[in-house]
C-alpha cells in the first residue's frame, strides 16, 4: 500500500499525452508551482517536468557504418577527415568517438598539443549535411579481398549512423579553480592562475539527472532528447556513482550518476550536436541533452522543484591538487551563486564562466514540454532503473 498521496503511472500519464490532456512544465517553472501550491497539490496538477542541458560531454561519439565496396571489405583502419575511428568491430563498421584527433590538424602543427577538429566536428559536420571524406583500409582476406575504400559521402548516404554514448548528462560536477602562478589548460577549460576564474559545467535547477536524484523514473528505455531527436537511455553510464554524499532534497554534492544514451544520428542536429575545441586539451562534443520527469507522485515532483540555491557543488583546485587529490574541496558553492558570475573564496571575489549554456538547457526543456503537449513525445516506461 503507498504512502503516497498522489499515484500515477506513466501509463495513464501517456494517456493524457494523448488525449491532449497533459500538464507539462520546465523545471524552472515547476519551483514557483510548488511553493504557491505545496508539492501534494502541485503533483496532482502537474503530470511532466522537462529539464535540459547543453554542454561538452566527452564521453560520446557515435558507431557509423561507411557502406560496403565491390569487391567486398573488412575495413581494419578508418578515418573520417583524416579522424581514426575504431574498426574492430568487422566489415564496415566503426565508432568514431568524439575527442579522437586530426591526425594533421594544422593547429597542432603550430602549437603541439592543441587541435581544432576531431571526432566531434566530424559528428557535427555529419549532421550539418556537410560531405566528409572517408578512406579505409584492410589486410584483405578471401571473403573481403578489397583493401582500401575513399570516398566522399554525406549522412544521408551512409546506411546507418548512431550516436552512442558511454557516459552523458554527469549528475552534479565540480567548480574548478587553479591555486597555482601559472595558466592550466584543462577539459574544465583554461584556469587563470591565483584563482583568476571559477569554471562550472551544470545547468543547474534545469539539470536532468538533479531533477530525480536517485533516478527513480530514469532507466533502461527512458525516452530522451538527444541532439535534437529522440533517444534513449541503455544504461548507467560509465563513471556512474549513487553512493555517494547528498544534500538537501537528495542531490549529491559530488560527481555522481551518469547515463549511457543511444540515439539515430540521421535525425539529429547541428544545433544540439557542436564539436568543440578546448585549448591544452584537446576537442570533445557538446550535447542537446534532456529528459521529462513523469510525475508519479508529491516525492518525485519535490524532487524537480529544488533550486539552484539548494544544489550545492564542492569547489576543486586544479592547479595543484588534480588529479591526484579529486576529492580534495575548497569548499561548497550553490549554483545560484555560480550563475551569479562571481562567487568569494578566501576572501577573494572570484568571475565564475560556464562552459554549459542556460539559454539552450531552456529552449531544450520548452522543446520537450511543447513535443509532449503536442502529442509527439511520450514518455519511455523504464525496463529496469538504477536506483
Amino acid at each position: 500500500m503507498s504512502d503516497f498521496k498522489v499515484t500515477k503511472t506513466i501509463e495513464q500519464i501517456n494517456k493524457k499525452i494523448a488525449d491532449g490532456e497533459a500538464v507539462v512544465v520546465t523545471a524552472e517553472e515547476i519551483i514557483d508551482i510548488a511553493q504557491k501550491k505545496g508539492v501534494v497539490e502541485a503533483a496532482k496538477s502537474i503530470d511532466v517536468v522537462t529539464t535540459g542541458t547543453f554542454a561538452p560531454m566527452c564521453s560520446s561519439g557515435a558507431f557509423i557504418n561507411i557502406g560496403q565496396s565491390k569487391p567486398l571489405v573488412r575495413t581494419t583502419k578508418t578515418w573520417f577527415n583524416n579522424v581514426a575511428a575504431y574498426s574492430g568491430v568487422a566489415a564496415v563498421d566503426c565508432y568514431l568517438g568524439a575527442t579522437q584527433i586530426c591526425e594533421d590538424d594544422p593547429l597542432n602543427k603550430r602549437h603541439p598539443g592543441e587541435f581544432n577538429y576531431g571526432g566531434g566536428h566530424v559528428i557535427q559536420d555529419f549532421v550539418a549535411g556537410k560531405q566528409v571524406h572517408i578512406k579505409a583500409e584492410s589486410y584483405g582476406t578471401d571473403c573481403y579481398p578489397n583493401r582500401q575504400i575513399e570516398k566522399l559521402v554525406t549522412l544521408k548516404d551512409l546506411p546507418n549512423a548512431m550516436l552512442c554514448n558511454p557516459r552523458n548528462a554527469y549528475q552534479n560536477y565540480n567548480c574548478a579553480v587553479n591555486r597555482a602562478d601559472k595558466i592550466k589548460y584543462t577539459y574544465m577549460g583554461t584556469l587563470k592562475p591565483d584563482m583568476g576564474n571559477a569554471n562550472y559545467c551544470s545547468a543547474g535547477e534545469l539539470s536532468p539527472l538533479l531533477n530525480d536524484p536517485y533516478l527513480k523514473t530514469i532507466g533502461v528505455g527512458t525516452r530522451i532528447f538527444l541532439g535534437g531527436a529522440q533517444g534513449y537511455v541503455t544504461w548507467t553510464g560509465t563513471q556512474h556513482k549513487k553512493d555517494v554524499e547528498r544534500g538537501l532534497n537528495g542531490v549529491p554534492l559530488v560527481p555522481s550518476g551518469t547515463l549511457s544514451v543511444i540515439g539515430d544520428l540521421k535525425e539529429m542536429s547541428s544545433e544540439w550536436l557542436v564539436g568543440q575545441s578546448i585549448r591544452g586539451y584537446g576537442v570533445s562534443l557538446s550535447i542537446g541533452f534532456g529528459i521529462p520527469i513523469p510525475i508519479l507522485n508529491e516525492e518525485i515532483l519535490k524532487y524537480t522543484a529544488v533550486s539552484d540555491d539548494q544544489i550545492f557543488t564542492q569547489i576543486v583546485d586544479y592547479g595543484y591538487d588534480y588529479p591526484e587529490a579529486v576529492s580534495k574541496s575548497y569548499g561548497q558553492v550553490s549554483y545560484s551563486e555560480l550563475k551569479s558570475g562571481s562567487i568569494m573564496l578566501k576572501g577573494k571575489k572570484i568571475p565564475t564562466v560556464p562552459l554549459s549554456s542556460m539559454v539552450k538547457a531552456r529552449k531544450i526543456a520548452d522543446i520537450l514540454k511543447k513535443s509532449i503537449l503536442s502529442g509527439e513525445f511520450f514518455i519511455g516506461q523504464p525496463q529496469h532503473t538504477f536506483y
